[in-house]
């Protein structure tokens, strides 16, 4: 009797960059949120940097490594 096996897709890993702009109150407070969500860890994400792009806000980016199909 023939063994038929099933293939199943082999999930791939990917990073993703989420990058929080605003003034350092608000960054640091979703950090804290997201945090609390048990979504990452407050030392996960960068320092807060000054905003290329934006005078007078920071920035802070955190790189997450997830599974997608």
């Amino acid at each position: 009797m023939p063994t038929h096996f099933q293939s199943t897709p082999i999930p791939e890993r990917e990073n993703i960059k989420h990058t929080l702009i605003g003034s350092s109150r608000a960054v640091m407070g979703t950090i804290r949120v997201l945090h609390q969500l048990g979504y990452a860890e407050v030392g996960d994400w960068s320092p807060l940097l000054p905003s290329p792009t934006h005078a007078g806000e920071v920035m802070s980016i955190l790189v997450r490594n997830i599974m997608v199909q």
